[in-house]
């Protein structure tokens, strides 16, 4: 049997950890890393067209599947490419093993051709980021790179030089024990019995539950129902706990709706659960706050705390909801149940109203069918921008969906790519880019890893011709628009031209069809849908404080334009509202 190179021990390392598929563009320094993936069975090489690409289908996947996942770039500027998307899965806590092959070993400091130092460039983004410079040093390295991503949730970064890769690998390696999954973090009894306490003395409690609430639907319901409390969400958090959820009082922040700002400034006591929600302007500054997540950095660095529980959610509720009292007084809950759907019943027509003569395109409209007619277990990526508007308003979740975005970090052009890493982990499962054509257009090249890997996602594009959250920034700031305008094309006939099934939409009309025509195509499909970039006004509950610190700093103007099927839901919460 031939003896094994490093490369070859590399790949053997990411098998046994889990890993299926290595996203990245090949070049020099990762040859033989490729060329190991090759002989390798059971491991894919993801040819995508540019590294970013990479990172963000990594992270995507990664966010599906909580499991390990991989990506490359060669030295220099093919893994500079990665940078922003290893940022977006740090971020969004998504576990990612980051190879950035490196220059010849014996250059490392001379100035060499295309150097950098990898290693110094991605700590930030990183929980590790270290340079393999000896084969020995491979295994351990690899390892340690391995359990930083898993148990910390987030990117490790591996820098190998090309000529190390393709050395003889150590003679009997130590095949080490790999970590594979995360425990479960349970508080101790004290703070436990310490937020009991706090329960018991508040008469009215609100929960805000972010993406640290998957998993724990079951549980906060439960406990929700206990102390009669109403629930409310980040944008994180809504695919989590949203559905099926008898209290819920809606999303809060600058894209939020309903009664979820009233009902976390309107309560003796604030629990946040799971949630490192970044806008503390719209959190309340007069009133007890506890904090529960898993991640102890995130405990207070929003908020000024009256108690900080370390522990996930779905064991610390396990063992808190035994420990409270029952509440048996639902004024609070039910008031803020009437708020929430009346809120929503007063901007749901503005969807509705003569939808099918107004050209250009509502794009709440188009939200709204969008809604309607895709898969219950459908995945959704979503584009930073006004399409974060869109699929908070208007995706309704139901346990199977999942809805996938830059929410973190806020970057442009995440959804293809990630919609890339989605569909990878389940060729049969629908998946739906919801894409802005600012975001679609930055990185447009990867259309063409769609037709290259027979991907068949579907591309649903919001052109409005502009960069319209930026336009809203100018305008709130008082400036005049400027360099926020797109020249572009006929992104259907370019789908076309690719290879993708592609449909231009300019009256709603013709929109049900396309989109059905769409989900009906076996390969990757294209909906270019010319919406209007005005349709957007003043929510109710906003301030100058609210919009500082905000990451699109200006977009105090969202929008009128309705919340979808979940105000049904309200209306259905406000049936089962207690009558005297």
């Amino acid at each position: 049997m031939a003896k094994q190179n490093v490369a070859e021990q590399f790949v053997d390392i990411l098998v046994r950890a889990g890993v299926k598929r290595l996203y990245g563009v090949v070049g020099d320094s990762l040859n033989p890393i490729v060329d190991a993936i090759r002989r390798n069975s059971a491991i894919d090489w993801i040819h995508v067209r540019h590294e970013e690409t990479a990172a963000f289908a990594a992270g995507a996947e990664a966010q599906i599947t909580g499991k390990l996942t991989a990506c490359a770039g060669s030295c220099g500027p093919g893994n500079l490419h990665l940078i922003n998307g290893l940022y977006d899965a740090h971020r969004s806590m998504a576990p990612v093993l980051a190879l950035a092959s490196h220059i010849p070993s014996s250059e490392i400091g001379l100035g060499y051709f295309q150097e950098t130092h990898p290693d110094q460039l991605f700590r930030e983004c990183s929980h590790y980021s270290e340079l393999i410079s000896s084969p020995k040093q491979m295994p351990r390295l690899l390892q340690t790179a391995i359990q930083n991503a898993i148990g910390r949730s987030g990117v490790s970064v591996v820098s190998l030089p090309g000529d190390i890769a393709d050395d003889p690998a150590p003679d009997k390696p130590i095949e080490h024990a790999i970590v594979t999954s995360r425990p479960s973090v349970r508080p101790g009894d004290a703070e436990i019995d310490k937020l009991a306490e706090m329960i018991d003395e508040s008469e009215r409690v609100t929960l805000f539950c972010g993406s640290g609430t998957r998993g724990a639907h079951a549980e906060v319901m439960e406990f929700a129902e206990k102390i009669k409390s109403p629930v409310g969400h980040a944008l994180r958090g809504k695919e989590w706990i949203q559905f099926d959820n008898p209290y819920d009082v809606g999303m809060s922040g600058l894209l939020g709706y309903g009664a979820a700002y009233e009902a976390t400034n309107g309560c003796d006591l604030l629990i946040l659960l799971g949630t490192d929600f970044p806008y503390n302007a719209f959190l309340p500054d007069d009133v007890k706050i506890a904090q529960i997540d898993v991640r102890p950095e995130h405990l207070g660095r929003r908020s000024k705390l009256d108690l900080a529980v370390w522990g996930d959610v779905k064991e610390t509720l396990r063992c808190l909801t035994p420990r409270v009292a029952l509440k048996t007084d639902r004024r609070f809950l039910d008031k803020m149940l009437k708020k929430h759907a009346d809120a929503l019943e007063g901007v749901v027509k503005a969807y509705t109203r003569k939808v099918e003569k107004h050209v250009p395109i509502h794009p709440e409209y188009v939200a709204s069918v969008l809604d309607e007619l895709a898969a219950d277990d459908a995945v959704f990526t979503v584009d930073t921008g006004m399409c974060n508007v869109w699929a908070a308003r208007y995706l309704t979740p139901n346990g199977r969906r999942r809805i996938i975005g830059s929410f973190s970090h806020g970057s442009m052009a995440n959804a293809l790519p990630q919609a890339i890493g989605a569909q990878f982990t389940d060729r049969s499962r629908q998946v739906v880019s919801m894409s802005g054509d600012g975001g679609f257009s930055m990185l447009m090249g990867d259309i063409l890893t769609l037709v290259q890997h027979d991907l068949p996602v579907k591309i649903v594009l919001f052109n409005n011709s502009s960069l319209s959250m930026v336009e809203l920034e100018m305008l709130v700031a008082g400036l005049p628009s400027y360099g926020t305008v797109n020249r572009n094309p006929d992104f259907a006939a370019v789908a076309r031209a690719c290879g993708v099934h592609g449909t231009r939409v300019e009256k709603p009309k013709q929109l049900e069809g396309a989109l059905k025509d769409a989900f009906n195509h076996k390969g990757p499909a294209l909906v270019d849908i010319v919406t209007d970039p005005n349709a957007l006004s003043i929510p109710p509950k906003i301030s100058a404080e609210m919009v500082t610190g905000f990451a699109l700093s200006a977009s105090k103007i969202v929008l009128e334009g309705g919340v979808g099927r979940m105000v049904q839901m309200a209306r259905s919460n406000l049936r089962n509202v207690p009558r005297p």
